[in-house]
């Protein structure tokens, strides 16, 4: 009896625990909710949490966003969409190709071996990004490359591609060896043994490390606020700029949340291929 009653209580605990955690991670989404529907004197005014009760609600913020000329945001949202998905496919493209073979094959340069090939690279993603981002401005200048969607593609590709080799190396060393040699003595070459054996098995890892990429792509600043001027300008750095002077608090609200929007839709899509991706050894 009191073993069931101490385990009852344990459980409300949890739960309990898990509840005002939630609220704490989400308070500052509801926050930024709230604050996009005040106006400027709603917000100076201190603080108000119930619209419809504590202030009169008002869609300025959001009208603003496409149809004022407050935060121009229409064409950094498809430059941020473009750029991200197009240098995470590529960087999930070349970067698997590398774990795998650094999965399956053994190389060998005096001391340094596999282990040492992948410390390496994931070792390249400590270098802070503003130290490569001035050799990057001249390069693409000198290419007249500057202030396009090309310059910011291949940065995101080079900053990714460490990423993708070291968690995807680490599942594909959860699959089986034996699977894609059976498929070589049946006759596939190298190639068609990983495309039609290990990526089909991959899915679970691959949808999780493209989440990774599209998440560091989308949010970068330091490459984007050095690389582009204005044609190719990315979400973050108009909601920045934004705040450059006076802080229109309620539009930034609305652009933050906007632009937060895709990701946590693909992140809730794909949820479960993260927790399957986790369990079989995807992460460190």
């Amino acid at each position: 009896m009191y073993q069931a009653t101490f385990k009852k209580r344990i459980k409300v605990l949890m739960y309990a625990t898990l509840v005002l955690w939630s609220i704490f991670a989400m308070f500052p989404f509801l926050w930024a909710f709230v604050t996009s529907f005040k106006t400027d004197q709603d917000v100076v005014n201190g603080a108000t949490y119930f619209p419809g009760i504590d202030f009169k609600p008002v869609l300025s913020a959001w009208t603003n966003l496409f149809g004022g000329e407050s935060i121009p945001i229409g064409g950094p949202y498809l430059n941020t969409v473009v750029i991200s998905i197009t240098s995470s496919l590529f960087a999930m493209m070349i970067g698997s190709l590398a774990a795998y073979g650094l999965s399956r094959f053994r190389f060998k340069l005096g001391r340094f071996g596999n282990d040492d090939i992948s410390f390496w690279f994931i070792s390249l993603r400590i270098m802070p990004a503003v130290v490569i981002a001035i050799p990057y401005f001249v390069m693409f200048n000198s290419l007249r490359l500057l202030d396009t969607q090309i310059s910011l593609i291949i940065v995101y590709i080079g900053y990714n591609l460490p990423l993708v080799v070291w968690l995807m190396k680490d599942f594909f060393d959860n699959i089986p060896s034996e699977l894609d040699e059976a498929a070589i003595v049946d006759g596939c070459s190298h190639f068609g043994a990983f495309f039609r054996i290990v990526v089909p098995l991959s899915k679970s890892g691959l949808l999780v490390t493209f989440l990774f990429c599209i998440i560091f792509s989308w949010s970068e600043f330091i490459f984007a606020l050095i690389l582009t001027i204005n044609k190719s300008q990315t979400l973050p750095l108009v909601i920045i700029g934004r705040a450059s002077t006076r802080i229109p608090w309620w539009e930034i609200s609305a652009a933050a949340l906007l632009s937060i929007l895709p990701v946590a839709v693909l992140a809730f899509v794909i949820e479960r291929y993260m927790i399957k991706g986790t369990l079989m050894g995807s992460f460190r």
